[in-house]
């Protein structure tokens, strides 16, 4: 019988496991990296959340990450390196990886989280996506992570090119309102939300006392980046 939380069907770690593909040695370490804190809240016989998980899982993938940009960007400078990393292990973008696996009905959350729209909450999505990669390295090594995640590189990298997400957009957006006379861009931060160790900050930007852009990140300066590059998409500015 399916498990249902409110109006949710829920999915089994084996489920989960099944339909994308992953061998696991021990099931109970994807159950583990499914395992929000607040259903460790509501359940005393689980004894352990997914946040050491997570912590793994994000250190192995900026290393997937870094490997697999240096050899993909032979000639690209270690900046750009650098930026393009962050913009690829960024929280956004880890939570699109999770909805692309549609890995939120076997997150195990508890109610009052769950019912609060967790389970498509950016902050959580990612990470248990990072919790899941520390569970695959854990259970079988980084070849199983290489094969399961490096597929998603390309086609992602491609996407923030394209978007300019790995560019210096504040240096460029701010060139740009200068040299048009409407001085330096103005930021504002609009929101602050997630729990304290997964801050989500929202930020506006204006330039001539209008606003032109708004962009979210998991700092300050990655939600004001996040602006200047939409600002100068809604600008068209090339």
């Amino acid at each position: 019988m399916k498990r249902v939380q409110g109006d949710q069907e829920l999915e089994t770690p084996q489920e989960l496991a099944a339909r994308l593909n992953l061998r696991f040695n021990r099931i109970s370490n994807l159950a583990r990296a499914l395992t929000h804190r607040s259903y460790l809240n509501e359940n005393p016989d689980v004894v352990e959340d997914n946040e050491r998980l997570e912590f793994l899982g994000d250190a192995v993938l900026d290393f997937l990450v870094a490997d697999w940009l240096y050899h993909r960007f032979p000639e690209m400078a270690e900046g750009d390196l650098t930026r393009l990393r962050a913009a690829l292990v960024a929280t956004p973008r880890l939570a699109e990886f999770g909805r692309q696996f549609e890995i939120g009905p076997a997150i195990r959350l508890g109610r009052g989280e769950a019912e609060g729209g967790g389970r498509e909450r950016d902050t959580i999505l990612c990470a248990t996506f990072e919790a899941i990669i520390g569970a695959l390295y854990l259970d079988s090594g980084i070849q199983a992570v290489r094969a399961f995640f490096e597929p998603l590189l390309e086609p992602a990298t491609e996407q923030i090119l394209r978007n300019r997400q790995a560019q210096d957009c504040k240096s460029l957006l701010q060139e740009w309102s200068q040299s048009r006379g409407w001085g330096v861009p103005v930021y504002r931060l609009v929101s602050v939300s997630g729990p304290d160790h997964r801050r989500v900050y929202e930020i506006e930007v204006s330039l001539n006392d209008k606003v032109y852009g708004r962009g979210s990140g998991s700092s300050k300066q990655a939600a004001s980046k996040a602006a200047a590059c939409d600002a100068l998409s809604n600008l068209n500015v090339d």
